[in-house]
């Protein structure tokens, strides 16, 4: 009976399992850790690194339990945390607060696996709210801050594998607890330039936490298309080129150099290379062609009408489908003269830069081809030609009329118009001669 009466028990009363101990509890617990007294687990995880504490998480959930109270500790969070962000002596030592943050994302995401979405993305605010460099307007050194950027590497590793909709969770969140929303609409309903801090500002993190992280293209476009879906057209317009257009020395978004001068290739590559990402999504829901050349035509308008130049030179680094989008759309319209000033700048900058002049004579060949009678064909390479005369007499006026030391500019931008116009004819004749 006695032995029978101990099977019973062992029976019904299995092994128990191992349960959490918060760190203020006595550890009377059966287990290895759990005989360990707190200070002494505190001591072990000070000589673990990030990574190792990361992967130290996924042992038990009383393991798991204790170190998320280990790094909401605010020795903790001053250690590992709260790192120097402002001028970094060197990229060595830049690569390496990146790479820190980077193994915190792994960290917090693995320590806060087992908990919901909403839950995890607040367990992980407490922590790193209180970073000034991590939130809008609180840091004192922008745009010479690693703080964006760490928080950006952070997010990415953090939600990296995550579907859409636990990425929609994180982007409201992200808007519900740093107002962006609000912030927007005070720029985009603002006068351009008024307010170019906050302007600055939303640069910033926009690009360094929400978009710049991500290599696959898609997954930037997911973000880019969440920033700006909250908005109509005029103020994605303008919204997009607050983030990716021209950034001046002193940090001012450079609105009135697209209207007063001439801006390099360099300054307007980051706004094409945004334009071809929303381009390529035309055929998914979120983007189509009439919007996205509604977003090309008031962004060049705005403050005001941008100067030609830089319109076409946008263009040209957008590409051909995107080039011949908006032409096309002009031509539809009739607007002779629109389509043929934007073209000869067109030639202007395929010389400037060093492109093909193959190309702009192709693209005046498609143009043609919208047109329906042969007197709107006329009449569009006559206003081609005619415009080449025109823009050049201008360029002769601006420089008979000032200082020839101070218009070297606009003198260089006449030799370079005339080896333009001769370089783009000799094109012209080749091809002609080429179908014979």
């Amino acid at each position: 009976m006695t032995h029978k009466y101990h099977r019973s028990c062992k029976a019904h009363h299995p092994y128990a399992s191992r349960t959490v101990s918060t760190r203020s509890q006595c550890r009377t617990v059966q287990g290895f850790f759990d005989r360990l007294p707190a200070e002494v687990l505190d001591m072990i995880l000070e000589c673990l690194s990030v990574m190792d504490i990361s992967v130290f998480s996924m042992v038990s959930k009383a393991i798991n339990s204790y170190i998320m109270g280990y790094v909401s500790t605010q020795a903790w969070r001053n250690r590992m945390i709260m790192l120097k962000f402002h001028h970094p002596a060197s990229p060595t030592q830049e690569d390496c607060i990146l790479d820190h943050y980077r193994s915190l994302g792994v960290l917090f995401k693995r320590c806060t696996l087992l908990l919901p979405t909403k839950d995890r993305l607040k367990f992980i605010y407490s922590k790193f709210s209180q970073v000034p460099c991590f939130t809008m307007e609180r840091c004192t050194s922008s745009p010479g801050c690693l703080g964006f950027s760490s928080y950006g590497v952070f997010l990415q590793t953090l939600i990296a594998g995550w579907d859409e909709l636990e990425c929609h969770r994180v982007f409201n969140f992200l808007c519900e607890f740093t107002n962006l929303p609000r912030k927007i609409e005070t720029i985009v309903n603002g006068k351009p330039g008024a307010s170019h801090r906050l302007e600055l500002q939303i640069r910033l993190f926009c690009r360094n936490v929400l978009l710049d992280p991500w290599e696959n293209r898609r997954d930037t476009l997911f973000w880019l298309t969440r920033i700006l879906k909250l908005w109509p057209m005029v103020s994605q317009a303008r919204l997009l080129f607050i983030l990716y257009g021209p950034l001046l020395p002193d940090g001012k978004i450079g609105w009135h150099e697209m209207l007063d001068g001439v801006v390099a290739q360099c300054g307007l590559w980051d706004l094409a290379k945004a334009v071809i990402l929303l381009y390529t999504d035309i055929e998914a829901k979120d983007w189509s062609a009439d919007t996205l050349l509604g977003i090309i035509e008031e962004m060049t308008v705005l403050p005001e009408a941008w100067h030609t130049e830089n319109t076409a030179r946008l263009l040209v680094l957008c590409g051909n489908n995107i080039c011949y989008s908006v032409l096309a759309s002009r031509a539809v319209n009739r607007r002779f003269l629109d389509i043929s000033r934007l073209i000869v700048f067109l030639i202007q900058v395929c010389e400037k830069d060093g492109f093909c002049m193959s190309w702009p004579v192709k693209m005046m060949q498609q143009i043609c081809r919208v047109f329906l009678t042969s007197e709107d064909k006329w009449s569009f390479v006559k206003g081609v030609e005619s415009m080449l005369s025109e823009v050049a007499m201008e360029m002769y006026e601006v420089i008979m009329a000032g200082d020839r030391n101070e218009d070297m500019d606009t003198f260089q931008s006449l030799c370079s118009l005339l080896n333009a116009s001769s370089h783009f004819h000799t094109e012209m004749v080749y091809m002609f001669l080429k179908k014979d």
